[in-house]
């Protein structure tokens, strides 16, 4: 019964919805260890109110942090110390689905970062990836950081508008398996996120 944790190679890659996509094909649970910013509206509540079954459970965030910045300076701010030994996987007899925050060399201190606490959770990672014009840099150097700390590469998700040129580029430079493309969305009603879900149940 494999978990997931969900990377992306940047902020605003869509890894919220891909995560929401995958916690509905899997009727998975979620969690999202750190959580900065917008805690009116926090990750754990949009991706719930986009999921329609009744199995996902939610998880609390380790830490809540009230700066939209990242980890490491907003946590500063809140007099918080957050250390990657602090992260423990939540309790559950259900598939997981963990969120990060940002890419993964997004600092959570001075010295780790959020890859790090992708070794302290040993879990898979699956990239999501956004066309745009330096994503085949970013893409392919997130992957590679990842097999240097000896961490596993389930593959990659493509969201948002098509490039088939890069997607290629990525796919066969780095060696990584194509899991799914996830186009622009109309909306994030739980039935468009459980009709997108359904490519997504073999994983």
């Amino acid at each position: 019964m494999k978990n997931y944790f969900v990377t992306g190679i940047g902020t605003d890659v869509g890894k919220t919805i891909v995560a929401a996509i995958l916690t509905e094909a899997l009727k998975a649970d979620y969690w999202k260890p750190v959580q900065a910013g917008d805690l009116h509206l926090t990750d754990t509540m949009k991706v719930a109110a986009m999921i329609s079954n009744s199995k996902s459970f939610f998880h609390p965030e380790r830490f809540q942090l009230t700066q939209p910045m990242s980890p490491h300076a907003a946590a500063a701010m809140d007099n918080i110390k957050i250390n990657a030994s602090d992260f423990v996987l939540p309790t559950t007899n259900n598939r997981l689905i963990v969120e990060g925050a940002g890419g993964i060399m997004v600092p959570i201190n001075e010295k780790e970062m959020v890859i790090d606490i992708i070794k302290k959770l040993s879990l898979e990672v699956i990239l999501v990836v956004k066309n745009y014009l330096g994503s085949i840099n970013h893409s392919i150097l997130s992957i590679e950081t990842l097999r240097s700390h000896k961490i596993p590469v389930k593959g990659i998700i493509f969201n948002g508008e098509r490039n088939e040129a890069s997607e290629r580029f990525v796919l066969n430079y780095a060696s990584t398996s194509f899991i799914g493309f996830i186009p622009q969305l109309p909306d994030l009603t739980p039935n468009t996120i459980a009709k997108i879900a359904q490519q997504f149940h073999h994983l």
